[in-house]
C-alpha cells in the first residue's frame, strides 16, 4: 500500500491509511470535536495541526455547528459524517469505506455521496469503498470489482461492465417463471435469461420489439405475465450476470440480524 509492505512496515501502512467501519465506532459521550482530537493524536498530530485538520474536516462534512455538542445527540447521517471526517482527519493517502451509507435514508445517503466526491476530488484521496447499492457503486466509482463467495469475478469501469451484457433487459414476474424461462432460453434471440425470486430477466436486442413475442409466447403456454418492464442494464444485472442471483438476495443473510447501535 503506497509502496510499503504491509508485513514489514506495518506503522508505515497504518499512517498511510483510514478506514470507516461498518459499525459504529465513535465515542457517544465525547463531542464531534473531541472525538476527532482524541483519532488525530492516535496518530501523533501537533496540537497545531489537529487544530487546523479539525476545522478542515468539520467544514468539508458539515458539522462546524454542531462540533462541540454530545455525539449522542447526533442524528444517523451527521454520525456516519462524522465517520467520515474521523477516517480522513490525519489526511491518509487511501481510504477504506465500508458500507458507508448502510441504513440511512435515501436523502443521507446522497448527502454522504456528495462529501465522498468531494473528498476524492480536492483531497485527491483514493477510495476503496464495498457496498450493496450499486446504483452507489455505479455513482462513485471509477472501477467496479463483482465480487462473489470471496472471489473477483469482474473489474472494470461501471461502463464496460454494463456494456459486457450489450442489450436490453426485459423484466417480468410471471405465474410458472421457472417453465417461461426454460421456453425463452430455446429462442434464438435470447441472449440470456436470469431467474431471480417470482421474475426473469431476459436479455434481448431491441427490447421493445421482443416484448409482444415474450407475450405471446407465455399466452400460448397458459403462463400469465403480471408485470413487465424494458430497461438498460444496470450494475444489478452485471451482477446477476455474473453470480447468478441479484445483490438483494445476496444482502438478506447479512442484514437479517442487525447488530444493536452501539455494539462494540
Amino acid at each position: 500500500i503506497c509502496g510499503y509492505d504491509v508485513v514489514r512496515q506495518p506503522d508505515l501502512v497504518r499512517r498511510s491509511i483510514g478506514v470507516v467501519f461498518q459499525e459504529p465506532a465513535l465515542d457517544d459521550q465525547l463531542t464531534g470535536r473531541e472525538n476527532l482530537d482524541f483519532h488525530a493524536r492516535l496518530y501523533g498530530l501537533s496540537r497545531r495541526e489537529r487544530e487546523e485538520r479539525i476545522e478542515e474536516v468539520l467544514r468539508l462534512v458539515g458539522l462546524r455547528d454542531r462540533a462541540d455538542e454530545l455525539v449522542k445527540s447526533y442524528s444517523g447521517g451527521m454520525r456516519r459524517r462524522l465517520e467520515l471526517a474521523r477516517g480522513f482527519v490525519h489526511h491518509p493517502k487511501v481510504l477504506f469505506l465500508d458500507e458507508p451509507t448502510l441504513g440511512l435514508d435515501v436523502q443521507t445517503r446522497r448527502a454522504i455521496w456528495n462529501y465522498i466526491m468531494e473528498l476524492n476530488r480536492r483531497e485527491g484521496i483514493t477510495i476503496f469503498l464495498t457496498t450493496h447499492y450499486l446504483e452507489e457503486a455505479d455513482k462513485l466509482s471509477d472501477r467496479v470489482a463483482i465480487i462473489d463467495r470471496g472471489k473477483i469475478l469482474a473489474v472494470d469501469s461501471p461502463r464496460n461492465l454494463k456494456d459486457r451484457i450489450g442489450s436490453d433487459v426485459i423484466s417480468l414476474t410471471c405465474s410458472e417463471p421457472s417453465r417461461l424461462g426454460r421456453i425463452l432460453e430455446s429462442a434464438s434471440w435470447v441472449r440470456g435469461v436470469k431467474h431471480h425470486g417470482g421474475g426473469l430477466s431476459i436479455y434481448v436486442e431491441i427490447g421493445e420489439e421482443k416484448i409482444p413475442e415474450i407475450i405471446r409466447m407465455a399466452e400460448e403456454n397458459g403462463i400469465r405475465i403480471s408485470s413487465i418492464t424494458l430497461r438498460e442494464p444496470s450494475l444489478e444485472d452485471v451482477y446477476l450476470s455474473f453470480t447468478g442471483r441479484s445483490i438483494r438476495e445476496e444482502a438478506k443473510p447479512a442484514m437479517r440480524h442487525p447488530r444493536p447501535r452501539g455494539w462494540r
